[in-house]
């Protein structure tokens, strides 16, 4: 079942439309460097939280046992479709990463992509973090990719709207993706407003 958890987090739908998403992230630059900190031991037990529509997760899978979370249901359906046509069964776990509750204990857990941005709040990062503690062997490597704020980046992206992503979905849409960018101070909040055009309309601003 779907964990429910108070939260006044509004990222909006198209940032988790999984065709929208994979079209938009089709890199794998950062592969190595999880593949750098994998265990030695193939039998090894690797959780990524956070794994979205299996980006990481299916290269990972073929060759060491991985489990991923994620809260987003159109995106675990993506992830299991393309893991099922590598013909490789993956377990992929539906619920939020604050409230996680397995019953296993991994050698390696991580969080890639800035996905840690996605908790606002201390306390947020409190109990994600006990339950990486929760699932982690004594002797294991958690490891989670953040954003290094650049101010001269932050600066230079508040001038206007700046078109970030142009491509085609698989599903046959044209999106392009313009952005507008304000820092905060005071919270140290970065907060970012994407604009979607959708086959030539505008659609949303998330």
């Amino acid at each position: 079942m779907k964990d429910k958890i108070k939260t006044d987090y509004c990222v909006g739908d198209l940032i988790y439309d999984a065709n929208i998403y994979d079209g938009l992230n089709t890199f794998l630059y950062d592969l190595p460097f999880y593949k750098k900190w994998l265990p030695k031991d193939r039998n090894a037990r690797i959780l990524e939280l956070c794994c979205g529509s299996g980006r990481l997760t299916i290269p990972l899978a073929k060759e060491y046992n991985i489990c991923g979370v994620d809260n987003s249901k159109s995106m675990l359906e993506q992830a299991k479709l393309k893991a099922g046509k590598e013909g490789m069964n993956i377990q992929f776990v539906e619920t939020d990463i604050r409230t996680l509750d397995l019953p296993s204990k991994f050698d390696l857990i991580f969080i890639p992509f800035n996905s840690i941005h996605h908790l606002y709040q201390n306390q947020d990062l409190f109990d994600t973090f006990n339950v990486v503690k929760k699932h982690l062997k004594e002797d294991g490597l958690f490891l989670f990719d953040c954003f290094n704020p650049n101010i001269h980046y932050i600066i230079e992206s508040e001038k206007g709207l700046n078109k970030i992503a142009e491509y085609t979905t698989d599903d046959e849409r044209k999106v392009i993706i313009k952005q507008t960018m304000k820092y905060e101070n005071s919270t140290q909040i970065n907060r970012i407003k994407w604009h979607y055009f959708v086959n030539d309309k505008s659609v949303k601003v998330r």
